[in-house]
């Protein structure tokens, strides 16, 4: 099965040993400074590079912020945006865990020399990612909660 470098460029470790020789980019497995085009929401960012002819999606590692249709969401946004958007950032990228299952590179965001990850969580901007409540049943404690 062929790969969609366009909708996809971003190759997980695993599609890195089939499809590698393949890809009409430069995989990026390595830390490198861009310049913030684009802020999504409060976790996601389209970045623009020297080494790459196409802007391109990043999330950040580790942090989870509110989608822009929750309470929180456009806050974190427009702080995101004001703090980075149109300047000059360095990403550090993880290899053990460098694209998200959407196809995003994932990175950590520094911005002279403050993380910016862990200053949107301080902030209350966003919340460590495994305390999202992806996949979880709402209120199931209280549903299924016996009363004694």
């Amino acid at each position: 099965m062929a790969h969609d470098f366009n909708t996809f460029p971003e190759l997980t470790n695993a599609q890195m040993q089939i499809y590698y020789f393949e890809s009409p980019h430069q995989q990026i497995t390595q830390n490198f400074a861009a310049k913030v085009i684009k802020v999504h929401d409060g976790d996601t960012i389209t970045l623009r590079t020297n080494f790459r002819d196409f802007d391109f999606p990043m999330r950040f590692i580790d942090t989870n912020a509110p989608e822009l249709n929750e309470d929180g969401g456009h806050e974190s946004q427009q702080w995101l945006e004001q703090e980075i958007g149109g300047e000059e950032v360095e990403i550090i990228v993880s290899t053990d865990n460098r694209v998200d299952k959407w196809g995003r590179l994932l990175g950590r965001v520094f911005f002279k020399g403050m993380d910016i990850n862990e200053l949107s969580m301080r902030l209350d901007k966003a919340t460590k990612f495994e305390n999202r409540n992806e996949g979880k049943i709402p209120l199931a404690n209280k549903l299924f909660a016996v009363k004694l």
